[in-house]
């Protein structure tokens, strides 16, 4: 019997390490108090990289609350770092659309696997739409770069999946270069310093507000919840 793509517990770690995901029925169980905050364009405010850009530009939007956070963040940077955002609110139509098309790429790795397994395995990179930070505006991937542009080496390419990067694109993954690790420790460090969580399978993804932010920190409610497309 060949063995699966994925791992079982679906991490790179030990079974006491293990990650819940995000669309985890304890996560899909915290209730949304909608706040009514509007969506704000970062665009202007930090700097916003063009790679995932929508006719639209819903890429460029967060919760007004999110984006003065993420300001916030920014100036516990070392001096010549900046934010690099790359995607914060999506439609829920895109975010399925995206949670679909990887799962079809899991199906196609492992054809022997049920659909349980695979939406979990799927649930690792991309959130069900029901769970998703992105729908509500209130998550954002984002990498850092110095003032130039010029990227900062954070031991895998942004929004890589799993099988692309050989699991380094787990936030604590094992085998990163000691100065990749540091680059993270210090992201890290000014966004949880204003109270953002990270979803530990996607260094680049945080968030404020959403399911999962209330999960993590046992806050008694979302503040986030869909936003439907403008």
């Amino acid at each position: 019997m060949t063995s699966s793509p994925f791992p079982a517990d679906h991490s790179p770690f030990p079974a006491d390490q293990r990650i819940v995901l995000i669309g985890d029925p304890r996560v899909r169980a915290v209730p949304v108090r909608e706040c009514g905050e509007p969506l704000v364009d970062c665009r202007g405010r930090m700097r916003v990289d063009v790679r995932r850009a929508d006719p639209a530009g819903h890429f460029a939007h967060l919760r007004a609350g999110v984006a003065e956070r993420l300001e916030r963040a920014e100036k516990s940077l070392p001096g010549d770092w900046r934010w690099l955002l790359v995607e914060g609110y999506r439609p829920p139509a895109l975010q399925r659309e995206i949670f679909d098309g990887y799962a079809a790429t899991l199906r196609k790795l492992d054809p022997g696997a049920d659909e349980e397994r695979i939406r979990t395995a799927a649930s690792r990179w991309c959130a069900p739409a029901e769970t998703a930070g992105h729908v509500a505006g209130a998550a954002i991937d984002l990498t850092v770069c110095t003032r130039d542009g010029t990227e900062i080496d954070m031991g895998s390419p942004e929004a890589a999946t799993p099988e692309e990067s050989g699991g380094a694109c787990y936030t604590h993954a094992p085998g990163l270069s000691e100065w990749a690790r540091g680059n993270r420790a210090l992201m890290i460090e000014a966004l949880s310093s204003v109270g953002m969580v990270n979803y530990p399978t996607e260094w680049w993804h945080w968030s404020y507000g959403d399911r999962y932010w209330a999960w993590s920190t046992a806050a008694p409610t979302a503040v986030y919840g869909p936003v439907p497309e403008p």
